[in-house]
């Protein structure tokens, strides 16, 4: 599996950003895929969840209502639009697949990550 992230930038407090994810090396549209962040100095966090075909997504608290996680299998791509972004959300974001055998709620990834794409957001 491999995944190519972009759309990162730096933004005010309260601004937005769309991150895209493009995954080649496996049928997109056969598995759950995700969003992680790593701020610097930190282990890396689960941001969203989308299963294979859309229809159901999770979030972490900190990004509730804020952040969006969606899908286009015919483009093998999957999007994270960010809304009302704070210093907080300050990292490199990174895009992932499920594991085998992992559902929505027993999640687990893949051991492959791209190179991610930077989000600074300023106070």
């Amino acid at each position: 599996a491999q995944f190519e992230e972009s759309g990162g930038g730096s933004v005010q407090a309260g601004g937005s950003l769309r991150l895209s994810c493009t995954a080649s090396g496996f049928d997109f549209g056969g598995w759950i895929m995700s969003w992680h962040r790593q701020a610097p100095g930190k282990e890396r966090e689960l941001v969203a969840v989308i299963s294979s075909l859309g229809g159901t997504t999770k979030y972490a608290e900190s990004v509730k209502g804020r952040f969006t996680i969606s899908r286009d299998n015919a483009k093998d791509t999957v999007y994270l639009q960010m809304n009302n972004l704070k210093p907080e959300d300050t990292a490199t974001y990174y895009c992932n697949r499920a594991g085998v055998g992992a559902s929505i709620e027993y999640y687990h990834v893949t051991e492959y990550w791209g190179k991610g794409t930077l989000v600074t957001v300023a106070s």
